[in-house]
């Protein structure tokens, strides 16, 4: 049974400053609360609904009518602090013990709100008795106040009173729940995580799709640290502009900022920059945000069946021809090009009916797709696949052993599962991107449960 007390109200406003009128604040953090305690199914009664005033005699009365003089009752009577200080505290009556101040404190720091004490004040004039009437005229009940932060701190407290009151009621109520032992259940619809034994915070912020960053950010969090069943807000993606500023990447396995930045004909510093990052590193279904004017490369339509791309920084003739869905060898072509070699702001002829980027097709099961690197030679590309330099040639009516930096090969393929053997300095993204295959791919087949690799490691690609 729980009584919660709007402290204040009516003529008392409380401590007013910096925007927050404390009669106001206490009335929204109880209303929540008492909804909250409903949801959950606990009795819950308070002192006051409206901005009326209350004596203290009135306030007494309301709350011993509630439930009668009963040790079981629970009185929340809730607060905003003044003074100069930082943070929330909790005070409790003589006659009980700290426990329950206690968890309601460490809820309250969960939030990412500093706190300050649990503690007891005496009555000057009778130390047997508490000095604040809310504990003294209200026994056996056990009550507690709780000042939820300073109005006028200097500090973070201004801020957060004003846009996380709700989540500090959130904590009191499930402070409350667990020192009754009852089953607590975060808000219906809410868009909240309660961490499970074995959770971290990465763990979370991959499964969520976000960062670590923003988990902690959207958490007020200061360190990794975290506790079995505490309440983490998912901090929300915005949605992609209407006005064309950005286009939305999604992160997938084996991708790097260095990959996309060069996908996306733009750069690893303006990545981090667009992107607010603090770091290069990514997380699988991570977003990133890629300016829309380096998205899709510039183009001028002339007269006739080609676009004019300008060569910019990172471009490539390969990257150019999967852009534009076409093939390096005819862009050689209509382009009179004797070599691979492009130089900035050069104009390169795209085929018109290849504008529009597209994904590259999927090959047949018998096949997969091969860009020459540098280095590479047919009979290296063919031990590598398992496979000879005829079948290459053959697959790709290829008329001599002449390879060109970009070309894409067709490399048929047996049943027979390719085998590497790990070798020092290897990790699954570097196997992956030789043979052309996924992180996620080697790891489901060979029963990965992590990257972790040792020397001499057989691997089925």
């Amino acid at each position: 049974m729980i009584v919660i007390d709007a402290g204040h109200g009516g003529s008392d406003s409380g401590a007013v400053g910096n925007g927050i009128i404390e009669k106001d604040l206490n009335l929204e953090i109880s209303q929540y609360m008492a909804n909250r305690f409903q949801e959950l199914g606990v009795p819950v009664t308070m002192t006051r609904t409206t901005d009326e005033t209350l004596n203290p005699t009135d306030r007494v009365n309301r709350i011993m009518n509630a439930y009668g003089a009963n040790p079981n009752v629970i009185v929340i009577s809730n607060h905003i602090n003044a003074g100069g200080g930082d943070g929330a505290e909790v005070i409790y009556a003589l006659r009980n013990n700290s426990t329950l101040a206690d968890m309601i404190l460490s809820e309250i720091a969960k939030t990412g709100q500093n706190i300050r004490r649990a503690y007891q004040r005496r009555l000057p004039s009778d130390p047997s008795k508490d000095y604040y009437f809310i504990q003294r005229e209200t026994s056996p009940t056990q009550a507690v106040t709780v000042e939820y932060g300073f109005l006028d701190s200097p500090l973070d407290d201004v801020t957060q009173l004003k846009n996380f009151s709700d989540d500090y009621a959130e904590a009191v109520v499930k402070a409350v729940m667990q020192y009754r032992r009852l089953p607590y259940t975060p808000p219906e619809g809410a868009n909240v995580y309660v961490v499970k034994s074995g959770d971290s915070l990465w763990s979370i912020a991959r499964s969520l799709n976000v960062t670590v960053e923003e988990l902690k950010a959207a958490n007020n969090l200061s360190n990794n640290l975290l506790t079995i069943g505490q309440v983490l807000r998912i901090p929300q993606m915005e949605e992609p502009p209407t006005t064309g500023e950005y286009v939305v990447y999604t992160v997938k396995a084996g991708d790097s900022l260095y990959s996309i930045a060069r996908n996306y004909n733009t750069t690893v510093s303006e990545l981090v920059d667009f992107n607010n990052l603090s770091s290069t590193s990514l997380s699988i279904g991570q977003q990133i945000l890629i300016p829309s004017e380096v998205a899709i490369p510039p183009v001028e339509q002339p007269s006739g069946d080609y676009l004019i791309y300008r060569v910019q920084s990172g471009d490539n003739l390969y990257a150019i021809a999967r852009r534009y869905n076409t093939t390096v060898n005819e862009l050689m072509s209509i382009n009179n090009l004797s070599s691979n070699l492009l130089s900035l702001g050069q104009e390169i002829r795209v085929p018109a009916d290849g504008q529009v980027p597209t994904e590259p097709s999927v090959p047949s099961p018998n096949y997969i797709d091969y860009i020459v690197k540098s280095g590479d030679n047919l009979y290296a590309i063919a031990r590598r696949y398992n496979t000879t330099v005829n079948d290459i040639l053959n697959a790709n009516n290829l008329s001599s052993n002449s390879l060109s930096i970009g070309q894409r090969l067709r490399i048929p393929v047996s049943d027979t599962p390719t085998t590497y053997v790990v070798k020092s300095g290897d990790n699954l993204y570097a196997i992956a991107r030789e043979f052309n295959t996924t992180v996620a791919s080697i790891k489901n087949k060979n029963g990965l449960k992590t990257n972790n690799l040792s020397i001499g490691q057989i691997l089925i690609i």
